[in-house]
């Protein structure tokens, strides 16, 4: 878990994440609270904090997550394959 939050706060992810909560969150709130904002009336500062929030979580989850994918599959290709049992006797 350690080495989750350790990539999802990785400058790249958290510049991408930032920039994607910020035009999400932005279509949110105009849609969510356009009519308050154009009318004048109180709007919700719970919902605007959600509207951003909720799509930087989801842009660092699913950024952290593929590049654990990705690291994890490079790491298993840099290895030494293992050769089978029958391979190292017709090799030996």
């Amino acid at each position: 878990m350690t080495r989750f939050f350790q990539i999802a706060m990785s400058r790249h992810i958290v510049i991408n994440a930032l920039k994607i909560a910020l035009v999400v969150g932005s279509l949110l709130n105009l849609v969510n609270q356009g009519g308050n904002m154009l009318h004048g009336v109180t709007i919700s500062w719970l919902q605007l904090i959600l509207n951003y929030l909720v799509p930087y979580c989801v842009a660092s989850y699913s950024a952290a997550k593929n590049e654990i994918e990705l690291r994890g599959n490079n790491d298993y290709q840099s290895r030494p394959k293992r050769r089978h049992q029958a391979d190292r006797k017709s090799a030996g």
